[in-house]
Parts: structure tokens; sequence; C-alpha cells
């Protein structure tokens, strides 16, 4: 099969197309002919060689999410599984291939009348928008900032945010991407590339950061590493503030479920993904180059068959 290979860590040159060993699924597994692959920001940042705990061994076969039909079942699989279209994560690797092996129990059905693209665009960044909704728990009238607003996760958390009735602030870099948000339904736009774009911004309740701009009673909330680290915030300057830094504590029940609302919510039509670039599984390297350049807008996918 094709599949794209990591052998040494580096620049999103290192991804090199080559062949693979077609996967053979085990006990308690199901092998699923690709078609998307899912690209976030935190595997390019693993294929650069940054700090991680995801410590596999070189040569392999990058990518932890895909969305396809499951082709065949390993020992004690139910057979009525084949056929079937499915979005699940690989583990941490696999993802980039023709064809990936993956534990059925890790499976997500793709429901009638949501596109496959759809579907895995919202599997990682789909539950990670409700896991911060859900922590945060803006209510009606709240004002929102989500900063990345043109993003994967920030994308959805701006529709997220606004169907629980909060005023959406979205903040992102450029003008186009500032437009993005503002399509997606952010009340207003702030150009965080300015200089000065915090002065734009009166207080809000809810952050993803930005945290000089919360006002008494706010909560605060980050994702992703982005920047390369998490904001530092004492406590200590939190507690003086009336400040809540919340801490999302997810466990892999709660994960299912994030991810199983994300699902629901966009075949409802009250969560659109955006599908921002789309590269031929050869390509992953410019798909990585893409994500890397802060020119992306929305999820990347590989488009494998």
């Amino acid at each position: 099969m094709r599949a794209v290979w990591l052998k040494e860590f580096g620049g999103p040159e290192v991804l090199v197309p080559g062949d693979a060993p077609d996967p053979v699924p085990g006990p308690g597994q199901v092998l699923i002919d690709v078609a998307y692959a899912n690209i976030t920001f935190v595997e390019t940042q693993f294929r650069s060689g940054a700090p991680s705990p995801f410590k596999p061994e070189l040569p392999m076969i990058p990518g932890n999410g895909v969305g396809g039909i499951v082709t065949a079942v390993g020992e004690g699989v139910g057979s009525g599984l084949i056929s079937r279209r499915v979005v699940t994560s690989t583990g941490g690797s696999g993802g980039y291939a023709e064809r990936a092996a993956v534990d059925a129990s890790g499976l997500f059905t793709v429901p009638d009348g949501l596109e496959l693209d759809d579907a895995v665009a919202v599997l990682a960044d789909g539950r990670t928008a409700t896991m911060m909704i859900r922590a945060t728990a803006p209510q009606p009238g709240e004002r929102v900032l989500v900063e990345a607003a043109a993003g994967g996760v920030g994308s959805l958390l701006v529709q997220l945010a606004k169907s629980a009735g909060a005023t959406v602030v979205g903040a992102a870099g450029g003008s186009r991407k500032t437009g993005v948000a503002r399509d997606l339904g952010a009340d207003e736009v702030v150009d965080y590339m300015a200089p000065s774009w915090t002065d734009e911004v009166d207080p809000v309740d809810v952050a993803r950061a930005a945290f000089e701009l919360l006002g008494q009673g706010g909560r605060m909330v980050s994702f992703g590493l982005a920047s390369g680290e998490w904001a530092a915030i004492e406590a200590e300057a939190a507690v003086a503030r009336g400040i809540t830094l919340v801490q999302a504590k997810p466990t892999p029940e709660t994960m299912r479920e994030y991810t199983e609302s994300a699902l629901a919510e966009a075949v409802g039509g009250r969560l659109r993904p955006l599908i921002g670039q789309r590269f031929p599984l050869d390509r992953a390297a410019d798909a990585h180059a893409a994500i890397e350049s802060r020119a992306s807008v929305g999820k990347t996918l590989l488009e494998v068959r």
C-alpha cells in the first residue's frame, strides 16, 4: 500500500511517500480503507522532534486520525462492521496510509447525512472544542474571546459559543482569517497581528487566552500549543482578580461522548466544520508546511482515495 514515512525528525521534507506492508487486523481490531487522514498541529510538532509523550521508534508512519470504510475484522469482532463508514483515532501512528488496522472499540460510525470528510474534520477538533465549551459553560449574554478563531478548533468554538447564546469575539491573524471568523458567526473580530489588538476588545467573561482582558468572574481555559508552551498564568494572579483558570479533565468515557456530540451537532447542521486545505497523500510534507506557515484556515486533510 501507499504510505508516508517519517524516518528522521526535522522539517516537513522528512515526510517521504513510499510503500508499506498492508496491515492485518489482530484480535479486537478492524481494517479500514482510509479515505481521509486528519492532520493536527501537534503532529507537526512531533515530526519536528519537539518534546512529546508519544515516543515511537523510527521509521514510522505518522497520523492519528482517519476516516474510511471497514473492509475486514479481526478475531472477536463482528462482521456487521464490514462496509461501515467510520472515523477513529489510530493510537498515534499509521494514519498517513491507504489502510490502517485499529481497535474496534475506538470506532465512531459516521451518521447518515454527514459526509466522511466532514466527520474526519470534527474527529479531533470537534471533541476538543466540545470539551472546552463544557468546561467553561458560557451563558447567554456573556462575552467569549476565542483566539485562533479561524483554526480547526477555534472555528468550531466560535460556533458552539454562539449556540450557547454568548457574544463571540473572534481573534485571528490577518484580514482573511478575521473574515472567516465573522462568516462563522463571530459578533466581533480582531486581528491579533496588529500591535495593539487588545485595545479593541472589551473585558470578556470567558477567554482562551489574553488573560489581561478578563473581567471579574471570568474563566480562562487553554487549548493547543501553537507557541510551543502553555500560557504562564499564576494561580495567585487569577485569584486576585476573581478569575477562574479552568482545567478540562477528560476521561476516555467523556472524550468519546464529546466526539459523539460533535458528530451529532455536525449532522444536525448546527456545527459546520471548515476544511480549508486538502492535499493528496503523497503531499503530506506540503500539508505540514502549510500548517506551520500559519497560512492555513480550519482543518487540513490528506485525501488518500
